[in-house]
């Protein structure tokens, strides 16, 4: 019972700040983009507080000393939503390649619009066209000084699962040059896949050493990436 009240305390406090918040939002559209970030993000951050004080949900970070000094760009597990919010307050001002239809949910997909996404229209497939638009977007984000975000299962997952990795977060690196972050973490145990319920607990975010892109098959870097997240979420799952 007690789970079922704090998760419940949680969501009333998405429903009431949420709004206000984009309203917000709405008015840093005039900043530049980085201020606008860093004004949005705060939004996360409200709710990462949220989460630690009504559900008991806290983190460790391993391996901050691997973060490159450059924008690069991030391929990570997606097990839940926690790591869409607390990423903003572990990594460097970022972009999130994500679905599209994300950006039409009220509020929430408006403050989302205007921190510069790289959305993908799935409808269009996955193919060569969809490649060169997260390169083509995502190279620009970089030279803008945003890292870029990337779950290349492309869906969340259930902890011990994995999904196929797909290629879109290994193509940009290899085309725009920039290294590339491997990142492990357990974020499911607290916040399951598409669930109501939020359990106490501490997520282990762990950070691989930076994988060099420069002149690199994609396929390769993809491979090297996979590698490493899955044999860390052996044990972070276990």
């Amino acid at each position: 019972m007690t789970i079922i009240l704090r998760s419940a305390l949680f969501w009333l406090a998405l429903l009431l700040f949420t709004p206000p918040y984009a309203l917000l939002a709405l008015a840093s559209a005039p900043l530049p983009r980085m201020a606008r970030y860093r004004v949005i993000s705060g939004w996360s951050r409200l709710m990462l507080w949220c989460l630690r004080g009504l559900c008991g949900i806290r983190w460790t970070v391993e391996g901050r000393e691997h973060l490159p000094a450059v924008p690069s760009v991030i391929l990570s597990k997606h097990q839940s939503a926690w790591e869409t919010l607390a990423f903003q307050q572990i990594f460097p001002p970022q972009v999130h390649v994500l679905k599209r239809e994300l950006l039409w949910l009220p509020f929430f997909g408006w403050g989302l619009a205007l921190m510069s996404p790289i959305p993908i229209d799935r409808g269009r497939g996955r193919g060569m066209s969809a490649l060169r638009q997260i390169a083509r977007r995502g190279k620009r984000r970089l030279e803008q000084g945003f890292w870029v975000v990337v779950f290349p299962e492309g869906t969340r997952v259930k902890p011990g699962a994995r999904r196929k990795y797909q290629m879109g977060g290994a193509w940009l690196a290899a085309h725009a040059g920039a290294p590339v972050v491997p990142v492990a973490h357990n974020a499911g145990r607290c916040w399951p896949r598409n669930s109501f319920l939020k359990y106490p607990g501490r997520v282990t975010v762990r950070i691989g050493p930076p994988i060099d892109s420069a002149g690199r098959d994609p396929g390769m870097i993809n491979a090297e990436a996979e590698k490493w997240i899955e044999t860390q979420q052996q044990t972070l799952d276990s």
